[in-house]
């Protein structure tokens, strides 16, 4: 489910769960491993990428909606922690945005240190919303962090799909480049940061992303109680399904 690439001290991490590289429970604890253990391997910067026009279409719903109460709340508290592994992570982490990334795919960019997106007719955005459920609050703040308050809230609260040229525009993402160039540019910009004074590099981006620290410091465990609820409620269950449904007869 995931290729690894050394390009020398960087790692690529790339998304290989065809045929939209949707989160599954294992996709999502083999992903936060893999980001744990590569500083431990050597790494000295990571880059997370996808399919060519499809970096990842977020959660698998269909897949989620088979699963009963302990195994959502798990999944949950994974994906927390996968989170947590990108916003703490000791090494520099660009992501290579290879394509459509929405929900889920947009959530993982935001927790990493740089954003390289492709140019394309192809959408991302938080669309939680549209589905039925609230945008986390630990999703919501990261949001807040890379394109401020109000453009965060027009995002989040209409589940907006925008273009990678608007994207770069609101600062989701920091540069939109041509399709074929987007691992190269994450790894070229990731090269930069290791060639530079590792002590000084190392501090210098402590500082910078102290209010990750201090976000992921907290306990989440009543966040998560809410999220999981949500995930139940009547209203999520029911524009999920009718959005599996959907999937369904396109495929048929």
């Amino acid at each position: 489910m995931i290729l690894t690439i050394d390009h020398g001290a960087v790692r690529e991490l790339r998304l290989n769960r065809p045929p939209a590289n949707a989160f599954s429970p294992e996709l999502i604890v083999a992903l936060k491993q893999a980001v744990e253990s590569a500083p431990q391997d050597g790494a000295r910067a990571l880059v997370l990428s996808g399919a060519l026009g499809r970096f990842s279409a977020g959660l698998d719903v269909p897949l989620l909606l088979t699963l009963d109460r302990p195994a959502m709340a798990d999944l949950w508290r994974e994906f927390y922690a996968l989170l947590r592994a990108l916003a703490l992570a000791p090494i520099p982490i660009a992501a290579a945005i290879t394509g459509h990334a929405t929900a889920g795919g947009t959530v993982l960019p935001i927790f990493c240190d740089c954003r390289i997106a492709a140019h394309g007719d192809w959408k991302m955005g938080l669309n939680e919303v549209q589905v039925g459920l609230p945008l986390p609050p630990v999703i919501l703040s990261g949001l807040k962090r890379l394109v401020g308050a109000r453009q965060a809230e027009r995002l989040a609260v209409g589940g907006l799909l925008i273009s990678p040229d608007e994207a770069a525009h609101i600062g989701l993402v920091d540069e939109v480049v041509p399709l074929d160039q987007v691992v190269s540019r994450a790894v070229e910009w990731s090269r930069s940061l290791i060639a530079l004074p590792v002590d000084a590099m190392a501090a210098t981006r402590r500082c910078a992303r102290a209010d990750l620290f201090e976000l992921f410091a907290a306990s989440f465990n009543l966040e998560l109680d809410q999220v999981s609820a949500t995930w139940w409620s009547p209203e999520a269950q029911t524009t999920l399904r009718v959005l599996v449904d959907r999937l369904a007869r396109r495929k048929a």
